[in-house]
């Protein structure tokens, strides 16, 4: 069965559309490509009450989702992950409520899960022999899974220090999976050479316009999880940026739709301060984030020196209110415990990032005790086994 999909491609940097039916990667002028729909045309029909008793995974709200044809989404049971109250912790932080959305329950143990669904999905669909991507780790066995659900080959490049429970879950999914000394800004240039040399479509974070398209539902399961409402702020790890930023173009369209209202919350970015290129430009007020030198941690998914999409992480850090933070490896290592002891979430070093920012965001002004916050989990700390803090 097919459905509209999405109308149009519109490039993030200078408002240019382009059709959607085609493999693309990046604008012609070298930035993200979003996904836009006709939302008057579906207002009527895709309410909060039209979609509450449907399948408990991220195709719940298919008609803003860029596949056309049913046959060609791929599903491993990815979204819907648990909204859970933490009341001790909320206590120990000082805050009114705070909630985890614990993305380590998707498959692959994180939240690449959405990001990859969607676009490998959409790459079969549109007729893909192959895709490849450099990871940090989890976005690696994320493609390595749907890719094997979607019988495409997969091509990942990874540092070498990757944690070894990726690595072994990358090879037994099945993918081409190649070790380098360096960062993932080097496995990019390895993924380039084969999209040239080889016809592979490059799934890098937001160098295909559909990562984004996956990351953005969890903006709507919180809308729905609250019951309508939107928390007052996210903290969410940031490497790439692709969930961040994917949950503010859904809070657009969830405002065109009718969902909400104007309000919005605010937005917090967390980094390892071995590697804070997005918390430096909003600290000085840049309106794009210079490549990190020698960035070290080990919160893999942190390990990002330089994204592609940081000018959009920086808009709606800007415009929500928000802000960003960077926390050492030693401070998130420490709330990794504190958090299992107080919610029974084994969380990745990155959702204990989020939780250790929050006393320095009270110490800033950006929060306030009487707000309610959701902090995201972003994989599951059973990727981390053996792991030590860098610093």
């Amino acid at each position: 069965m097919k459905r509209p999909g999405a109308t149009h491609l519109e490039c993030t940097w200078t408002g240019h559309t382009i059709p959607s039916e085609q493999l693309v990667g990046l604008s012609e002028a070298g930035k993200p490509l979003f996904a836009r729909y006709d939302l008057d045309a579906i207002k009527a029909t895709f309410t909060p009450e039209a979609v509450a008793h449907r399948r408990a995974d991220l195709w719940r709200y298919a008609e803003v989702l860029p596949v056309r044809d049913s046959a060609s989404r791929v599903c491993l049971g990815e979204g819907w992950t648990p909204l859970l109250d933490a009341p001790r912790t909320a206590r120990r932080l000082g805050l009114a409520r705070v909630w985890v959305k614990d993305e380590g329950q998707n498959p692959t143990g994180s939240f690449k899960a959405r990001g990859l669904c969607l676009a490998v999905s959409r790459a079969l669909e549109l007729g893909a022999s192959a895709v490849a991507l450099p990871s940090a780790g989890n976005a690696g066995s994320a493609a390595a899974a749907y890719g094997a659900a979607a019988g495409l080959p997969v091509h990942v490049v990874v540092p070498k220090d990757t944690p070894i429970p990726i690595l072994e879950e990358i090879s037994a999914l099945g993918a081409d999976l190649q070790l380098i000394d360096g960062l993932i800004t080097d496995c990019g240039a390895i993924v380039r050479r084969g999209v040239e040399e080889h016809g592979w479509f490059d799934l890098s974070t937001l160098k295909e316009p559909y990562r984004v398209e996956g990351k953005k539902t969890m903006a709507y399961e919180l809308h729905e999880q609250l019951g309508g409402r939107l928390p007052d702020a996210i903290v969410y790890p940031t490497g790439g940026g692709t969930g961040l930023i994917g949950m503010w173009k859904a809070f657009d369209e969830m405002e065109a739709l009718g969902w909400i209202g104007v309000e919005r919350p605010k937005m917090f970015t967390v980094q390892a301060d071995g590697c804070a290129p997005v918390v430096r430009a909003w600290e000085t007020g840049a309106e794009s984030a210079e490549p990190w030198q020698n960035a070290t941690t080990y919160a893999a998914g942190l390990r990002v020196p330089s994204a592609v999409g940081d000018f959009l992480m920086l808009r709606a850090l800007r415009a929500s209110g928000g802000g960003a933070v960077a926390v050492s490896d030693a401070a998130m290592a420490e709330a990794v415990q504190w958090i299992g002891a107080d919610t029974g979430v084994f969380a990745a070093p990155e959702g204990g990032a989020t939780a250790v920012a929050v006393p320095r965001l009270l110490e800033l002004g950006l929060l306030v005790p009487s707000d309610e916050v959701v902090l995201f989990n972003t994989g599951s700390g059973l990727k981390y086994v053996g792991m030590s803090p860098s610093n």
